[in-house]
C-alpha cells in the first residue's frame, strides 16, 4: 500500500474526510528495505521499548543503532538506551551532555576488550549528547555464578522454549561446550534476559521509548528478553541482519521479530575457529 496525495479537485467538504483516511493508509505503510532507518523506526512506534537485535561485527549495524538514536531523540521520544554491552548498575545519568568519551566509558565501567568501544561508542555519544541517559542493563559477572545455580531460572521459559534455549547455547558455543555445562550456560543466559528486561521496566517513560541494543539472541520474541517483560510494556523488536535473505532465514526470523532490517552480507568467517583445540 503507497500513501496517495489528495485529489487535486476533491470537493471542500470532502477534504476533511480525504484526509483522514489518507493519513490512516499512510500509518499503516511499512516503509521498504531501503528507507531511512528513521521512517523504519517510526512505523513501528508508539511502543514502551524499541529492541535491536545486531550481529556484533556488523559495522552497518553499529551506524543503524546510532541512526535510531539521533531520530528518537529528536522527536524527544527517547526515554533512554539500555545497552547489553555494560552491566546493571553503569550509567551516564550523571554526566553532562558535555562529557568527554573517556567519563562516559568510565560511567558504563565499559570493556573495550569485549565491545570495541569505535563500534559502540558513537550511538552512546549520540545519546548523551541528547541528554539520554545510557544504562547497563546486562547481568554483571559477578552474579553469573550464583546464576549458574539457580533453578529458579530452569522454569522461566515453557518447556518447549526452553530446550530451545539450551540447543541456541550449544550452538553459540560451537558445540564445545561439555553436555554438563548446558544447563548451567542456559541459566546465565536466562538470566541475562530477565536483567535486560527488568531494565527496561525501570527506565520506562510515558509517551516514551526505551532503546535496547543487544544481540539478535536476545531479542527474539520466542526466547529472548520480551519473554520476560511484564504484559503491560509494549514492545517491538528488530533484527538488524547481515546478508540472510535465504528462504531458511526467514523461516527462522518468523514470528521471532516485529521486523528484519537486512544489511550487505559480510565476508565468511570461522567464529568457532579460535575455540577448536589445536589439532
Amino acid at each position: 500500500m503507497r500513501c496517495q496525495p489528495l485529489p487535486a479537485r476533491a470537493p471542500r467538504f470532502l477534504v476533511p474526510l480525504l484526509a483522514a483516511v489518507v493519513l490512516a493508509g499512510c500509518s499503516a505503510f511499512s516503509p521498504g528495505p531501503d528507507a531511512p532507518v528513521a521512517q523504519r523506526a517510526a512505523a513501528l512506534l508508539p511502543a514502551d521499548a524499541l529492541i535491536l537485535g545486531e550481529q556484533h561485527d556488523a559495522a552497518e549495524h553499529h551506524a543503524i543503532e546510532r541512526e535510531t538514536v539521533e531520530a528518537l531523540a529528536s522527536q524527544g521520544k527517547l526515554a533512554a538506551v539500555l545497552l547489553e554491552m555494560a552491566e546493571e548498575g553503569n550509567s551516564t545519568a550523571r554526566l553532562d551532555r558535555t562529557a568527554t568519551e573517556a567519563q562516559v566509558q568510565a560511567a558504563l565501567g565499559w570493556n573495550d576488550k569485549a565491545w570495541p568501544w569505535r563500534s559502540y561508542g558513537p550511538a552512546v555519544m549520540a545519546a548523551v549528547r541528547a541528554g539520554v541517559p545510557v544504562i547497563g542493563a546486562n547481568m554483571p559477572r559477578a552474579r553469573m555464578k550464583n546464576a549458574m545455580a539457580d533453578v529458579s531460572l530452569d522454569v522461566q521459559l515453557n518447556g518447549e522454549a526452553y530446550t530451545a534455549q539450551q540447543d541456541a547455547v550449544r550452538e553459540g558455543h560451537c558445540k564445545l561446550l561439555p553436555e554438563a555445562q548446558i544447563v548451567p550456560m542456559t541459566r546465565i543466559q536466562v538470566g541475562r534476559d530477565r536483567a535486560m528486561a527488568q531494565a527496561i521496566v525501570k527506565a520506562r517513560q510515558p509517551g516514551k521509548t526505551v532503546l535496547l541494543i543487544s544481540g539478535a539472541g536476545h531479542a527474539t520474541k520466542v526466547l529472548g528478553v520480551p519473554q520476560h517483560l511484564p504484559t503491560d510494556v509494549s514492545f517491538k523488536t528488530v533484527r538488524l541482519q547481515a546478508g540472510g535473505d535465504s528462504p531458511e532465514s526467514d523461516e527462522d526470523n518468523k514470528g521471532a521479530y516485529d521486523a528484519v532490517w537486512r544489511t550487505p552480507a559480510l565476508p565468511p568467517k570461522d567464529y568457532c575457529a579460535g575455540m577448536r583445540a589445536p589439532a
